[in-house]
């Protein structure tokens, strides 16, 4: 079988696993496209992206464009030649010159069930609706977003344990699988393209600080949600004493004392527990502003926290 020349197209952690995948792979990936460096960490360091650091350690060519339109990027992409683009987790919408630059196209390694959570934050989403399941689709790409027919689609459940640090790893996995098969799939002509049902679609849009603010008169079930789905960064987070608490990880609680929403009613060793617009919220690990990650108990050793205390006021 004929060998394709592939271009990568990924910028985080969540897409290392597929490009090493195609890496092992006997088709040659000729080139890595990734966002620019950016500055990342408490001292603001320029870091590259991952898929940088991979791709330079096995000697390959990296571009990283700050617009997809300049015509030096679409210029050196076509010095690549390549037949096929593989896409997974770039961040940037392609345009059409680029998509339909390779042989056969450009396809995309989504983390979710197509069409449901189109967008850029599919595995937050997924959580954060309380999803019994979730997955990977391979897709023919689009200039509409995430929009375009599906080849392959794959899923694995979401538990009352999922968290975000935990089911990226696993759909990156799944992706890395899933990507092989798409390939050889083209190769052989025995892969067949489905429309997405336009009536199913929802969307995923770009994660906001507000959407990892615990809003305590909410049901302590969707509260669950918001810290798994932001676990362990960044981190849900209501307020303690005007500072910023992160909550990384926590439980609903049965049978807690009566209380107003936001208020303490409960604090040990086995959580601080706290009135929801329905039920109660353990928080078991947390993070105070300017310090550490703790379990309940060790950061009740440092700090108290008075039964009756308001959580989320300024």
């Amino acid at each position: 079988m004929t060998e394709w020349r592939i271009v990568f197209m990924g910028t985080p952690l969540f897409a290392c696993p597929i490009l090493e995948a195609l890496l092992a792979r006997p088709d040659p990936v000729v080139g890595v496209v990734c966002q620019p460096d950016r500055p990342r960490g408490r001292g603001l360091a320029v870091d590259p992206p991952e898929t940088k650091r991979l791709a330079l350690a096995h000697g390959i060519a990296v571009l990283q464009p700050t617009k997809m339109t300049a015509p030096d990027f679409e210029a050196a992409l076509r010095a690549l030649d390549p037949t096929l683009t593989v896409v997974a987790a770039f961040g940037r919408i392609l345009p059409r010159t680029i998509l339909d630059l390779p042989a056969h196209g450009s396809i995309n390694v989504h983390a979710s069930l197509l069409p449901r959570h189109r967008g850029a934050a599919p595995i937050e989403w997924a959580i954060l609706e309380g999803d019994a399941e979730t997955g990977v689709c391979i897709m023919e790409m689009t200039e509409e977003l995430d929009a375009g027919d599906v080849l392959l689609c794959r899923a694995i459940p979401i538990t009352a344990e999922t968290t975000r640090g935990t089911l990226a790893p696993a759909l990156a996995a799944l992706g890395a699988e899933l990507i092989g098969e798409a390939i050889d799939g083209l190769k052989a002509g025995t892969l067949r393209a489905t429309p997405q049902p336009e009536d199913a679609v929802t969307y995923a849009p770009r994660i906001e600080r507000a959407h990892r603010r615990l809003e305590w008169t909410r049901p302590a079930t969707e509260l669950d949600r918001v810290v798994r789905a932001f676990a362990p960064r960044p981190g849900a987070f209501t307020t303690l004493g005007g500072k910023q608490l992160k909550v990384s990880r926590a439980s609903v609680v049965a049978g807690a004392p009566a209380g107003d929403p936001g208020r303490v009613v409960r604090a040990g060793a086995d959580g601080v527990v706290v009135r929801a617009g329905e039920g109660a919220l353990a928080l078991h690990e947390l993070q105070l502003e300017g310090r550490r990650r703790l379990e309940a108990g060790a950061f009740l050793a440092g700090q108290t926290i008075a039964l009756g205390t308001c959580l989320g006021e300024a």
